[in-house]
């Protein structure tokens, strides 16, 4: 083949492909903000497409015959479609790769900023109360504290700022052994409103220092598959969440029932219900919300703890609940917020 021929077929064939590749580099820059399924099969078409050009292009120059022409048309579609069928599973597999690490990257985010919250919500809980403890405790050894009735007040209170602690040390245990997914339940088929029962007697003295009610009917609560000590935290726990954030002469309210293969309690307060914007993160670890719409002191909604906590009540339980394979929400209803929990049933 003379020079002047390979120059000949080199330059048909590069017109026949630019004038596929140029339209379709506009065609990818117009469709920069689509998904990359789409680029990648759009590349893949431009491509297959520019030899094609290209080889119609040399057989124009008469470099190619008729016949090597069809069956060189009939391998280049042939190629191209499977092309084209292997870009898009590939893309497809890209894009969910790619979301899913977008996705992984953004929990990830999320978990440390929780962390870095929990660690200074909880820094301070402890600091508050050690300091005053402290302060008593000085006071009491230095003998400035004489008074018969104010050394009792002082130990008295000493007692109930090392309960809170105590508490706030526990909560964080369970909630360690919840995320580091070595909770070992013992399931048996347990009687909710025996469990309830028990919650509602213990919670009864702190809801009558604070004037509130506790209601609970005394039948038709069904039987769940649960490990009875964790429930009986998930529902203890909902249950001082309701009393903190009633107001005086409030009601607090649960109730259960049998819902298809399982069963279900909720617990009802009178809070003046929770913001819809937090109403999505009231289950985050150490997330405190803003107060509940009827105003009662400085308090916002922290989830376990009759005074200070580190906001860890109901991200406890929602991973118990979790755990027993079932599922806990919460709406806004009328004058306060419920809270619903499903558990399977026997």
């Amino acid at each position: 083949m003379h020079v002047r021929e390979m120059l000949v077929m080199l330059a048909a064939a590069l017109v026949g492909a630019l004038v596929v590749a140029l339209p379709g580099a506009l065609v990818l820059r117009l469709l920069r903000r689509r998904s990359i399924v789409v680029h990648i099969c759009v590349l893949l078409a431009v491509a297959v497409l520019a030899v094609l050009a290209g080889v119609i292009g040399v057989a124009q120059a008469m470099f190619i015959s008729h016949h090597d022409l069809r069956v060189l048309m009939i391998v280049i579609s042939l190629a191209g479609a499977v092309s084209l069928i292997t870009g898009w599973w590939l893309g497809r597999r890209l894009a969910a790769d790619a979301m899913w690490a977008d996705e992984a990257r953004a929990r990830e985010r999320q978990a440390e900023a929780n962390r870095r919250d929990l660690i200074a919500w909880v820094s301070h809980d402890l600091r508050t109360p050690l300091a005053g403890m402290r302060a008593m405790a000085e006071a009491l050894e230095d003998g400035v504290v004489i008074d018969p009735e104010t050394v009792r007040e002082y130990h008295r209170r000493i007692r109930v700022e090392t309960d809170q602690m105590a508490r706030l040390v526990d909560d964080l245990f369970e909630l360690s052994r919840i995320n580091a997914g070595v909770l070992r339940l013992s399931l048996a088929m347990v009687s909710l409103g025996d469990v309830v029962s028990d919650a509602v007697a213990s919670a009864v003295p702190l809801a009558a220092a604070r004037g509130i009610r506790l209601v609970a009917p005394g039948d038709g609560w069904p039987v769940v598959r649960a490990s009875e000590p964790e429930l009986s935290r998930i529902v203890a726990n909902l249950l001082r969440n309701a009393i903190r954030y009633t107001p005086a002469d409030g009601t607090v309210t649960v109730t259960g029932g049998q819902d298809g293969d399982g069963g279900w309690f909720a617990v009802t307060d009178a809070c003046g219900g929770i913001p819809d914007g937090d109403l999505p993160r009231v289950f985050d670890v150490a997330f405190r919300g803003e107060a509940a719409r009827t105003p009662r002191s400085n308090a916002t909604r922290d989830v376990a703890h009759d005074g200070a906590g580190g906001g860890l009540g109901l991200a406890i339980v929602r991973g118990l609940v979790e755990a027993h394979r079932g599922a806990v929400a919460v709406s806004n209803v009328a004058g306060g917020c419920r809270f619903l929990v499903r558990l399977p049933g026997a």
